[in-house]
């Protein structure tokens, strides 16, 4: 796969149709790599809507404001890159709170945290 960075566009495809992610942070390297991720709510038919919808200026809606996962827990979770937008405040509130926060970390996969498979 492609080096992903912040900002980074990810989407997912399920049986019924494609979501998409947003890494907000990369911590470590290697296996200790932490890997912080926004999910949005909604999913598209193909990947070219997922991409239109993208490139719209109004924003999308967000199912999960960050997740922290190991690298094993992102590998589980098959990704493409679409591209990359630059991180706005908003989107990193809930990374920030984590910092702050109990730092928890999940081996589950991102579809198992947001309830999907």
């Amino acid at each position: 796969m492609t080096e992903l960075r912040p900002g980074d566009d990810l989407i997912f495809q399920l049986e019924s149709g494609f979501g998409l992610l947003r890494v907000l942070a990369i911590e470590g390297e290697g296996a200790e790599t932490v890997w912080h991720l926004l999910a949005y709510d909604e999913f598209f038919p193909d990947v070219e809507s997922a991409e239109a919808r993208l490139a719209q200026s109004t924003g999308l809606a967000v199912r999960k404001a960050h997740m922290a996962l190991t690298n094993r827990a992102f590998e589980r979770t098959p990704v493409a890159r679409l591209g990359n937008r630059p991180l706005t405040n908003d989107e990193l509130l809930a990374y920030n709170a984590w910092l702050n926060g109990d730092r928890d970390v999940s081996d589950r996969s991102a579809l198992l945290m947001l309830g999907i498979r």
